[in-house]
């Protein structure tokens, strides 16, 4: 049987960047893939497998309510819709068109003014929203938070990422407390994020979490929360999120990968220093190359293997490899943020040992190359 990579003449992938959505994100376990094929080839009463696997995922979570959505982007265009248009039924068919004197600007540090693959603001404005810098690109803290609130706020945004500005900025519990203050929500986007349980427990009122990342379900978003908040995210499936909606075969998917992460041990940050410590030791019998374990910058247990090249050494830039290691007969994609600083980092969740060597023997063979040219 021929491939799916012959068939349509594509490139295999090492996906050595982590949970990425450029990717296609994970790769779920056979029994999520067997429930997807389930809810495929199944009817249901659409509304009733909302209710019922939202009440469901609750339980898990212990949360008072919970949705799954399309995806986590989706999540916070629809959240912030929510929080606007709350039971206006007008408001709710006419969000796209009518002059907004309710309260719509959604407050968040301007350290978290983000793109993680497209703009922050672009789900904020697709909600409805206006979006409201607090503090500074280095510094955002609760008065700093609570100073841009104003009687037009209609939430309080925060993105719990690493793409995030970590340095000098409040956490959630501290931004929880400025939103109780004001008598406004608190909606926390924690997309990557693995525990689905801390950020509603800190006081967030709606916390969004991409099905695909961590979870390792199919391509889905989860909202939990209070249960006024998420029913008023229900209620968008009749406005903006009609355009955002979600199968019956990914609402079933992702609810049993939910039950499977809380059930099932996790892999540790301590277990990825053991499979990558041979690739890291390699790598530095390599003239031109230094690496070594960093761990996650916003706190996570994931530890990756951090190269640095002396890009006069190699005698081509970092982007210059990422760009060859990216293009060659396999793709091996890093995480390239710091690539301008001659650092790249190794995840190692979702690449096999073999394919840590194939990494190595890549970038051997393109440093032998280039020491030759």
């Amino acid at each position: 049987m021929t491939s799916v990579y012959e068939k349509y003449g594509l490139k295999q992938v090492i996906n050595a960047s982590g949970r990425m959505t450029i990717l296609g994100v994970s790769t779920p376990s056979a029994d999520v893939v067997e429930t997807v094929n389930y809810g495929l080839n199944h009817y249901f009463e659409m509304k009733d497998l909302v209710n019922k696997t939202g009440a469901y995922i609750a339980g898990l979570l212990g949360c008072e309510a919970a949705v799954v959505v399309s995806c986590a982007s989706a999540g916070i265009a629809q959240s912030v819709a929510a929080v606007i248009v709350k039971d206006n039924h007008w408001l709710l068919e006419n969000l796209h068109a009518a002059p907004l004197t309710v309260p719509h600007e959604i407050v968040l540090p301007k350290g978290h003014n983000v793109n993680f693959g497209a703009p922050v603001g672009t789900m904020v404005a697709l909600g409805g929203g206006r979006l409201i810098e607090a503090g500074y690109a280095n510094e955002c803290s609760p008065e700093q938070l609570s100073a841009a609130i104003t009687p037009q706020t209609a939430a309080i945004l925060y993105i719990k990422s690493h793409h995030s500005v970590q340095k000098s900025h409040l956490s959630v519990e501290q931004a929880a407390v400025v939103a109780r203050k004001h008598g406004v929500p608190l909606i926390v986007d924690a997309a990557a994020e693995e525990d689905l349980q801390i950020y509603y427990a800190l006081g967030a009122d709606l916390v969004i979490y991409s099905g695909a990342k961590a979870i390792e379900g199919p391509t889905s978003g989860l909202v939990t929360g209070k249960a006024q908040y998420v029913e008023w995210v229900k209620r968008q499936s009749q406005g903006i999120g009609r355009a955002m909606k979600v199968g019956k075969e990914g609402i079933l998917g992702l609810t049993q990968a939910i039950e499977n992460f809380q059930r099932l041990e996790k892999i540790t940050g301590a277990q990825m220093v053991e499979k990558m410590t041979p690739f890291i030791n390699n790598l530095n019998q390599l003239c031109g190359m230094q690496a070594r374990v960093v761990w996650d910058a916003a706190g996570r247990d994931i530890a990756r293997a951090e190269i640095h090249f002396d890009e006069a050494a190699i005698g081509r830039t970092t982007g210059e490899v990422v760009h060859a290691l990216k293009t060659g007969d396999i793709a091996i994609y890093f995480r390239g943020y710091k690539a301008n600083e001659g650092i790249v980092e190794v995840d190692v969740r979702s690449v096999s040992v073999d394919q840590l060597h194939t990494i190595f023997v890549s970038i051997q063979t393109l440093l032998n190359w280039e020491n030759r040219a």
